[in-house]
């Protein structure tokens, strides 16, 4: 069961605004924590705008956290650290950064130094350029197993871009820019994290939506998060994201079509069996027709019924829709105490 509450606000106490967020959820990454810090400061050295770090800790385990903590003592860095109740995976960890974030651009990446901070700068300046809404990054070089990675990646890749109708080469990177006031529009929830692209398209012209290719490394500490399993779990992700797409403001029109075309297909059957009874006079009780055509009047009332209660559901949804799928239970920053 989700845990919910009032989602967590940016606190925006600096008097210069902040032109960029960066977010970088992370789990279990005690070794790299420190050397992303450290790569993301460097990266953004001869970036002329002020732009502030966020890192979420998404339960760890281990030693991420304290690691994390011992970079507040930096005065040249602008960071805030969200450390969340409990693992709620990276969708909600990934939430939780953007709805603190007070950037009017926001960039997300992994925790895990695939993805280079290098890359954000000129995906800054190509967003503003471009005039986007979202900037994905594209691994055209990706150093990951071709097994266990690439091919259902690839696979991945082709299927979504075909059903949500967004193109593009690489949907499971993390490395993105986003405007703020766009993504703060999106409520992630589950396991979306990967079809940001076709939720962001739910709000803005899909033709608002680009690609860069952006440089990706192999992983030098931890291990991987995810299994050949994500596959099966990106197949549901994917049926769940095609339904909210099309029939999330309207689902009795999916339920209600496919029950009235299961009515109309027991309308016929019985018409034809009543036929045969009352014209010509033949025996249909033990007939196997019968059968199917009550059963299939049987499912056309379940599943109009059905819709009609998911759209009394979806109208409470989007009347009272103000949770959150996370709990913080600390956020530490420079001006707090982080002994």
């Amino acid at each position: 069961m989700t845990h919910m509450q009032e989602p967590l606000t940016a606190m925006t106490g600096a008097m210069e605004p902040i032109e960029l967020s960066i977010v970088v959820p992370v789990f279990n990454e005690e070794d790299s924590v420190a050397p992303l810090v450290n790569r993301i400061h460097e990266a953004m050295a001869s970036f002329d705008r002020s732009w502030e770090l966020i890192l979420v800790d998404d339960g760890s385990t281990d030693r991420t956290l304290p690691n994390a903590r011992k970079e507040l003592l930096r005065p040249d860095l602008k960071l805030k650290i969200i450390e969340l109740q409990k693992n709620f995976g990276q969708t909600a960890a990934m939430q939780a950064g953007i709805d603190a974030a007070a950037g009017r651009l926001i960039a997300t990446l992994d925790g895990d130094l695939q993805n280079d901070p290098k890359d954000i700068p000129q995906m800054v300046a190509a967003i503003e350029e471009r005039e986007l809404d979202l900037l994905v990054g594209w691994r055209q070089n990706r150093r990951d197993g071709l097994l266990l990675r690439k091919i259902p990646s690839w696979c991945a890749n082709i299927l979504i871009g075909k059903i949500t109708g967004v193109k593009l080469h690489d949907y499971g990177c993390s490395l993105k820019v986003y405007r703020s006031a766009i993504i703060k529009q999106v409520k992630l929830m589950g396991e979306m994290h990967r079809f940001i692209p076709a939720w962001v398209a739910g709000v803005v012209p899909s033709s608002r939506i680009g690609e860069m290719p952006v440089t990706h490394h192999a992983r030098h500490f931890g291990s991987s998060k995810y299994g050949i399993s994500r596959t099966f779990r990106v197949i549901l992700d994917l049926l769940a994201v095609l339904f909210f797409m099309r029939y999330k403001a309207r689902p009795g029109h999916f339920f209600g079509s496919i029950g009235l075309a299961t009515g109309s297909l027991s309308a016929l059957i019985l018409l034809y069996l009543a036929i045969d009874k009352f014209v010509f006079g033949n025996d249909i009780g033990t007939r196997p027709m019968l059968i199917v055509g009550v059963m299939l009047f049987l499912s056309s009332v379940q599943l109009i019924t059905t819709g009609i209660l998911a759209e009394m559901m979806a109208r409470a949804y989007f009347r009272d829709d103000d949770t959150a799928s996370y709990i913080v239970r600390q956020v530490f920053g420079q001006d707090q105490p982080h002994a």
